[in-house]
């Protein structure tokens, strides 16, 4: 049970209650067995090798229920996103047979231990728009900095870890959806500021796929055989090593 400080006024005690709610759940997710698309991007493979072998975190790294409201707030928007294209035109699936209990569009290689599943794949749009189908759609939602750095810059330099999970859904799924190699995805990102919207076409990169795909299977070969990846950086200031949860981990082994 809850012990509430008295003194406390009934906000403070909701949101203590709130975020408490939010560990409760986020601690009873069982952990992946598999490397997801989604994080193959990820700079530091020795991170990547512990998180798919399961390491347990550095003390003190679980999430925030602040952080963890972020995380639901975009998800939230992402399903948004959804009805929005939808009545824009775009014939846009999330689920197999269109169906909120349906199936995921995703992939599974080696085994199951390399996976990933898409946003959505969109099968038709309005006469006249320079959008081939079918085409992965991959959604993320940002920061107002780090939107106006994606806008500017484009998905491949602002965010190369979306990039790389990009370009491996548009790899692995073209066996199960054919074409979607063929055609650029599309790529949604929103500003959680300010509702903002940018959309950019990402032509499939068949050399970063291949890239992503060898490093995937790199780290399962390392981690089957017992071998410690590299490290990112050489010095535990690196700004990835500061932000990772199992820095403590890392940087007590010798090398």
């Amino acid at each position: 049970m809850l012990d509430y400080n008295h003194t406390a006024t009934l906000p403070d005690q909701l949101n203590a209650a709130v975020d408490a709610a939010l560990a409760t759940e986020d601690a009873s997710k069982a952990p992946r067995d598999y490397l997801g698309g989604s994080r193959v991007g990820h700079p530091c493979e020795r991170a990547l090798q512990f998180e798919f072998a399961g390491a347990p975190k550095d003390e003190g790294s679980a999430f925030s229920g602040q952080t963890l409201r972020i995380f639901a707030i975009g998800h939230a928007l992402e399903d948004l996103a959804v009805r929005w294209l939808r009545a824009a035109g775009l014939d846009l699936y999330t689920r197999k047979g269109h169906r909120p209990d349906g199936e995921q569009f995703g992939f599974s290689v080696a085994g199951g231990r390399i996976r990933g599943h898409v946003d959505g794949i969109i099968a038709a749009a309005p006469e006249g728009w320079a959008l081939g189908v079918p085409a992965i759609w991959e959604c993320k939602t940002m920061n107002a900095k780090n939107w106006r750095e994606t806008v500017k810059s484009g998905v491949a330099i602002a965010k190369p870890i979306y990039a790389a999970q990009i370009a491996l859904y548009q790899a692995y799924m073209d066996a199960s959806v054919p074409g979607v190699a063929t055609n650029p995805a599309l790529f949604t990102a929103i500003n959680k500021d300010t509702a903002e919207l940018y959309h950019e076409l990402v032509p499939f990169n068949a050399d970063l796929a291949q890239r992503m795909s060898d490093r995937a299977v790199r780290i399962l070969q390392a981690t089957d055989a017992g071998e410690l990846l590299p490290r990112i950086a050489r010095d535990r200031d690196h700004i990835a090593c500061r932000m990772c949860a199992y820095a403590q981990r890392c940087w007590s082994l010798p090398s």
